[in-house]
């Protein structure tokens, strides 16, 4: 067995001991050890921002239909519906009493089928001196009048039930049995067209200008309840006198939406949807705005931003990380570039800025 020379040997260690430098090298991601400090971090998320425009406004049908009686002098038998009925067109709300009105049908068709027989007797006499033309003429027009007069009271007896126009929730009902129809110009019943109501506000014209028709409304109801609607409707024109102008916001079909109620509503910013966090996560200080990042490796590291219009608790970013980046809540005073911290997800503004440290 031969023995390895002396500058084979150290050759061989030094070879060894490189290798083992190397691996050495390969170093892991960092990962928060368990004395780190545990942090709320967001996302940089797309929303849309407002300018935080707010108005307050009537809750209005979309469409209204009024409905009555066009007969006049006949007494109201039966009232089918009530307030906050849903209805669907054609469906009968009211009944007027038609027992003289059939009585004046029966007649008047006697007398009709009695016209009609001698104006029958009379078709082909035309010219032949049996009967002067004069009155030959006068029989035809007499059974075409009694046929007109009959059509008019069926028709009136079909309109002595009133019927739902279109189809939509019972909002008011001023009839009542025994009501004689005729007595006057107010509606029987008004009903909102397919349930639909809107809040109608006024803004300035310096606001409508920042509206267009889409743009989403966090509508706030009386009882406290928010509901999600879009700008449907912007008035043309401004008051001259208030210089306000109209707009219409459409909202979702709800049974707690009543109409000639007040609402609140608060206008996004046109639909434009930007980059944005919560105004917590920016720091400010001597060189400007910036967000605290955590990279893949729980590491922090300070962003310089550029930051645009504000709302609803959350700022625009015109210049910083992309979407989808984590950035602290509030720690960013207290967390310093390579600092490793335990992030924890969060994402409304107002969350807890971090959690104490373990």
């Amino acid at each position: 067995m031969s023995t390895l020379r002396p500058w084979t040997t150290a050759a061989l260690v030094l070879a060894v001991g490189i290798a083992a430098c190397g691996k050495k090298e390969e170093k892991a991601p960092a990962k928060a050890s368990d004395d780190a400090r545990t942090v709320t971090v967001t996302r940089v998320e797309t929303r849309s921002i407002g300018a935080g425009l707010t108005a307050s406004g009537r809750l209005i049908p979309r469409e209204e239909a009024a409905v009555g009686s066009e007969l006049s002098g006949y007494r109201v038998a039966r009232v089918l519906v009530e307030e906050g009925a849903v209805v669907r067109a054609g469906q009968p709300l009211a009944q007027l009493d038609d027992t003289l009105l059939r009585a004046q049908v029966d007649q008047q068709a006697a007398v009709t089928a009695q016209a009609e027989a001698e104006a029958r007797r009379v078709a082909g006499l035309d010219g032949q001196g049996v009967l002067s033309q004069e009155q030959i003429e006068t029989r035809r027009y007499t059974a075409k009048a009694q046929q007109a007069a009959l059509k008019e009271l069926r028709t009136r007896s079909e309109r002595m039930t009133i019927t739902a126009p279109v189809s939509g929730v019972v909002l008011e009902r001023t009839v009542r049995p025994g009501d004689v129809s005729g007595g006057g110009t107010t509606p029987w019943f008004r009903i909102a067209r397919d349930q639909l109501i809107e809040l109608d506000a006024e803004l300035n014209e310096a606001d409508l200008s920042k509206l267009t028709v889409g743009s989403p409304v966090t509508v706030t109801l009386p009882g406290g309840a928010q509901v999600q609607g879009a700008v449907r409707l912007i008035s043309p024109q401004v008051n001259a006198e208030t210089q306000l102008g109209r707009v219409r916001v459409r909202l979702p079909v709800r049974s707690d939406l009543r109409a000639g109620g007040f609402a609140r509503g608060v206008f996004g910013g046109g639909g434009r949807q930007v980059l944005a966090v919560p105004e917590t996560a920016v720091r400010y200080d001597a060189e400007g705005a910036s967000v605290a990042t955590v990279g893949a490796d729980n590491k922090v590291k300070q962003v310089p931003v550029k930051t645009g219009q504000r709302g609803g608790g959350y700022v625009e970013l015109v210049q910083g990380p992309p979407a989808g980046a984590r950035v602290l809540l509030g720690a960013a005073a207290f967390a310093l570039d390579g600092d490793v911290v335990k992030p924890v997800e969060g994402s409304a503004p107002g969350a807890p800025n971090q959690k104490a440290a373990r």
